[in-house]
């Protein structure tokens, strides 16, 4: 690679860091730059546009109108470099590479740190960006390059991507320890709304109120959020009932006790990803992996 090209897209990803973080700092700290660096390198690609790609303000920063418009053209650059270093250091034998991958709480926090663990056993020269979403910014994501594949619990809208289930996570009823519920072998959804409900909500996508689906019951919702953690805290604080799947509840450090649902509910974890031929060596390793 030309040192030009290199000096290119380091500015393209001083753009697209600058843009998902909000801000220089935070952009320079992910980056490893200065907060002056990576302010220089985003005026530096403005003045050679002709456009303004972000509006500054105290608050920090975001996409101006033109911004928007470019930003997606960027960042599949950024993917495609990304790819051509895999492909060139993969033709020359060396087991390198760079693996983006979009991710939600659970999967990121108890399944895949022992799934990298033991790839990287066989693959250590190979480097890992997580980027935190709900499924919808993951899907967008997959599709437009931004990461090489993302873990989601539905199958993919965009008919573009292609998807893998890789597990089923049942859904576990959650009351605090020391509710009249916990006594039982089983909680039936019915008895879940007859107190408020606390709803697992990840963007778009309601995560945990498909339970109630065909029962012909509506839970009480008092309170919504995407922070798995939040929940557990609240039930324990008995501020209300709620659904978690199991692979969430793994060492949880919190006073509450998972129940069965009467009738067992799933969800099915899913890989998505585009094309094989658009993914990197390192990545389509990775999923055959997977």
């Amino acid at each position: 690679m030309t040192t030009e090209t290199d000096a290119n897209i380091q500015k393209y990803r001083a753009l697209v860091e600058t843009v998902r973080q909000g801000s220089f700092t935070k952009a320079a700290a992910t980056l490893s730059y200065s907060q002056s660096g990576i302010s220089r390198m985003v005026a530096d690609l403005e003045r050679d546009w002709g456009i303004t790609l972000l509006e500054r303000g105290r608050s920090g920063v975001r996409l101006s109108g033109d911004g928007a418009r470019v930003l997606p053209f960027v960042e599949m650059v950024c993917a495609d470099y990304d790819r051509l270093e895999s492909e060139v250091a993969d033709i020359r034998g060396i087991a390198s590479g760079r693996i983006r991958i979009g991710t939600f709480s659970s999967v990121a926090t108890h399944w895949l740190p022992g799934i990298i663990k033991r790839y990287e056993e066989a693959h250590p020269g190979v480097d890992y960006e997580l980027l935190m979403g709900d499924y919808t910014e993951i899907e967008g994501w997959a599709a437009s390059g931004r990461v090489d594949c993302g873990f989601v619990s539905r199958v993919p809208k965009d008919a573009s991507l292609s998807y893998e289930a890789l597990k089923r996570d049942e859904y576990f009823a959650i009351v605090p320890k020391d509710h009249p519920l916990a006594s039982k072998a089983s909680i039936d959804v019915a008895d879940l709304c007859t107190e408020p409900f606390l709803l697992l909500k990840r963007g778009e996508d309601d995560e945990t109120g498909m339970v109630f689906e065909g029962t012909g019951l509506t839970p009480d919702v008092r309170f919504e959020t995407w922070d798995d953690y939040v929940i557990m805290s609240m039930v324990e604080s008995g501020l209300g009932l709620a659904v978690l799947p199991s692979l969430i509840l793994r060492r949880n450090p919190y006073r509450i006790v998972p129940k069965h649902l009467t009738e067992r509910k799933y969800r099915t974890i899913y890989v998505v990803h585009r094309a094989e031929p658009l993914l990197s060596r390192a990545c389509a390793d990775f999923l055959r992996y997977l």
